[in-house]
């Protein structure tokens, strides 16, 4: 095979190559021998290296790909494999065979810090070379409302803050037929850029949508998820890829969908997560067969059972007060505390219709309360690892009581003109629950949640017991509670943590008042926080499950409430009226009352 010209210039345009310094092989690879050329060839990698490494220092972020991993589109291009790279940039000089400054090119990779690879570098300077993604995202049910809503714009803030690759595949799957230019239209109004840091917002945004595209996925989902893995294939070029799937549908549609990416739509090569809204069945039994059908087709560690309102900053926070202050992880038991109260009421501006197929104990208790008390109640996990989480997430869920029927009030909000809004599920549901281990024993933690309530408000108090023998009760006043220490951790209005104590009233005289130390988070910081679902699918990524419903955990939260539950579904327990934008039911002060808790103020 004879050359059409007999020279030409280096890349980097300053030595000449001479036709006779390189020669085809047998199977068309090209090899250079010695010369300018060589010179040239790892001159310009080296050149190439120190400009990608000050970019780098820079602040400024290019994924990479293993070696392995290229992909060549044309079948002259004489970096076509590996060995040829290393003679071409005569890399083999710099050390033994397969290590070059730390790297491996047996897998392709190298270690953080280490110098990488000249040819590796000399790669990623090549425009002509296409690399597939890395990662592909798919939004099965892409035009409900969650996902237009929640799910894009969180994806699309994970892009903005690069906490997802350049390469990523971001896919739609749902049943309406529509074209890649047609979802990008549908969720393009609801991106926005971070408030605190917009540069380059609209750039970003057209990067983002030319990495979505859509897949009629039809009314047999086995065939959608058949083209949804082509396309999937398409984008990722042959490359090593992971594949994570939100699925956005139906209950009753869960099950085959799960089954069906299970069987047609796994990653060939690198990992498959799927994320699994709530509710997670609607009974004990429901959610086993749930269970038990996910996991025929699916690893535990695949599953991702999602709750939003766990992505919260102060759900977070649970354990880093607990296991990192020295000041609370001593008091934290049955000693020293006198209450724990759970409390999310929702006002009328942010109520939300709870259909007859959920209700609130399903919808909110069920996964996030019961989740709340179990972070706040476990005992020292061994290491911050998510399984090492949940096991005692578990072990806490195990040991509260089932729920006592009468330690429940139940409610549901009425209009003016005294008709009930929402069928029978109720709206309101206050109860006691008891942990039946040495660090909780007797200590009642009391729930209340809501809707269509008077004041918007999420939070939890720890009330601390009096102090014995108190000197200072009389200047205190009549009321003891007054003075008792309280810790509240409030998510909604305002992110707060405050320490009630008591503290003397400056002047003459002996006047005791209960003041707070308040840590307000919009006074003191001044970062915006990202939206809950930016934490958990990020977390999805990473592989952190800590803040995800195990299993056996789902199994024993379903074990708690199965008592009242099947009280409601009898119709044995019938839900106390109240007003629409009232307090609740007046049958919670009582509950509080029995269980000598005094009412927090609204």
């Amino acid at each position: 095979m004879s050359l059409s010209h007999s020279s030409s210039v280096c890349s980097c345009h300053t030595f000449p190559v001479s036709s006779r310094e390189y020669s085809f092989s047998r199977n068309g690879r090209v090899v250079f021998h010695g010369g300018g050329s060589n010179l040239c060839r790892r001159f310009c990698g080296l050149k190439l290296w120190i400009l990608k490494n000050l970019n780098l220092r820079q602040g400024s972020y290019r994924k990479r790909q293993p070696l392995n991993e290229l992909i060549t589109r044309s079948e002259h291009n004489p970096l076509s494999d590996e060995r040829g790279l290393v003679e071409e940039t005569g890399a083999a000089d710099l050390g033994p065979e397969g290590k070059i400054l730390g790297s491996d090119l047996s897998d392709g990779s190298y270690k953080v810090g280490d110098l990488p690879p000249l040819s590796k570098q000399f790669l990623d300077g090549l425009s002509d070379v296409e690399r597939g993604a890395s990662l592909c995202i798919a939004v099965v049910g892409a035009t409900g409302e969650l996902a237009r809503g929640k799910i894009f714009p969180a994806l699309f803030a994970l892009y903005y803050s690069g906490y997802l690759p350049e390469d990523v595949g971001i896919f739609g799957f749902s049943r309406k037929n529509l074209s890649d230019e047609d979802l990008r239209s549908i969720i393009a109004s609801n991106l926005t850029c971070r408030v605190d840091h917009q540069e380059n917002c609209g750039d970003k945004i057209d990067a983002f949508l030319t990495r979505t595209y859509y897949i009629n996925g039809g009314y047999n989902n086995r065939d959608g998820m058949s083209r949804l893995d082509e396309r999937m294939k398409q984008i990722e070029g042959g490359s090593k890829a992971n594949r994570i799937f939100y699925l956005s549908v139906p209950h009753e549609a869960l099950m085959d969908v799960a089954c069906t990416i299970a069987d047609k739509a796994q990653a060939p090569r690198g990992w498959t997560r799927i994320i699994v809204e709530k509710p997670f069945g609607f009974n004990s039994h429901s959610s086993h067969r749930l269970t038990k059908s996910l996991l025929s087709k699916l690893q535990e560690t695949q599953i991702y059972r999602i709750d939003h309102m766990l992505g919260r900053d102060r759900i977070e926070n649970l354990t880093v007060l607990r296991f990192s202050n020295l000041v609370f992880e001593p008091l934290w038991n049955r000693k020293y505390i006198r209450n724990v109260q759970v409390i999310v009421s929702e006002s009328i501006a942010q109520t939300k219709k709870y259909s007859d197929e959920y209700g609130i104990i399903r919808d909110i208790v069920h996964s996030h309360i019961l989740q709340t008390i179990a972070l706040l109640a476990m005992e020292p996990p061994i290491s911050l690892d998510g399984e090492d989480i949940r096991n005692e997430k578990v072990k806490v869920l195990r040991s509260i009581r089932k729920l006592d029927p009468g330690d429940v009030i139940l409610g549901q909000y009425k209009s003016s003109s005294d008709v009930t809004l929402n069928g029978v599920d109720p709206t309101y549901c206050a109860a006691a629950l008891y942990i039946d281990n040495p660090r909780w024993d007797g200590v009642p933690f009391l729930i209340r949640v809501g809707t269509g309530l008077i004041k918007h408000r999420v939070e939890i108090r720890v009330q601390f017991r009096h102090v014995p023998g108190n000197i200072y009760r009389e200047n205190i006043g009549i009321n003891i509670d007054l003075g008792t220490n309280e810790l509240i951790l409030r998510d909604e209005p305002d992110e707060a943590i405050l320490v009630k104590i008591n503290n003397k009233i400056p002047g003459l005289g002996l006047q005791l008042d209960a003041s707070e130390l308040n840590l307000l988070y919009k006074d003191r910081y001044s970062t915006e926080v990202p939206d809950s679902y930016e934490h958990l699918i990020h977390d999805v990524i990473d592989g952190d499950n800590h803040l995800f419903m195990r299993s056996d955990e789902v199994a024993a939260a379903w074990n708690i409430l199965s008592p009242v539950l099947e009280e409601i579904d009898k119709h044995h327990t019938a839900p106390e009226l109240y007003e629409f934008g009232g307090r609740g039911p007046v049958g919670a002060y009582y509950l509080w009352a029995k269980h000598g808790v005094p009412w927090a103020d609204d």
